[in-house]
C-alpha cells in the first residue's frame, strides 16, 4: 500500500527501563522480550552480523574509545570521579547476581579513566602495541 510504512508491523515499541533496576535484571528482561518477539514472529529482529560488519563495529568502538579518552583527558578531576562512581554503580551490588557483561563494562570504564589520566600526565600509552609518534 502506498501510505503504509515499510516494516511498521514488525517493530516493537521501545520501552524505557527504570534506572533503579540492577543492570543484570534488565539485561535478562530485554533478552526475554527479544526471544519472545522472535518466537512470535518466527524470525529474528535483525539478521546476524557478517564478518565485515563486525570488523567495522570493532573499528568504530576503538575510535569511540579514543575519543572518550581524549575528552576525559581534558575534564576536571571531579568529572573523572563521576566516571569512577558510575563504574562502581554498575558493579554488582550485595544481594544481586554478578553478570559478566556488567563486570566487564565497569572494568572497561575504569580502564578508560586510567588511560585518560595517563594521557593527562603526558604518558601517551598505546593500546595497539605500536610506539606513539
Amino acid at each position: 500500500m502506498p501510505g503504509k510504512k515499510p516494516d511498521s508491523g514488525t517493530r516493537s515499541p521501545r520501552r524505557r527501563i527504570p534506572s533503579s533496576k540492577p543492570e543484570s535484571d534488565w539485561i535478562e528482561e530485554s533478552s526475554a522480550v527479544l526471544s519472545a518477539s522472535s518466537d512470535e514472529t518466527g524470525s529474528d529482529l535483525s539478521p546476524p552480523l557478517k564478518d565485515a560488519e563486525l570488523v567495522q563495529l570493532r573499528i568504530r568502538v576503538i575510535a569511540l574509545e579514543n575519543i572518550v579518552i581524549a575528552l576525559l583527558a581534558q575534564v576536571p578531576e571531579h568529572q573523572l570521579g563521576l566516571a569512577r562512581e558510575m563504574a562502581d554503580f554498575i558493579s554488582p551490588r550485595p544481594g544481586f547476581t554478578p553478570h559478566p557483561m556488567t563486570i566487564n563494562a565497569a572494568a572497561e570504564m575504569n580502564s578508560l579513566v586510567k588511560r585518560a589520566d595517563a594521557f593527562r600526565a603526558g604518558e601517551h600509552v598505546s593500546t595497539d602495541g605500536l610506539q606513539p609518534t
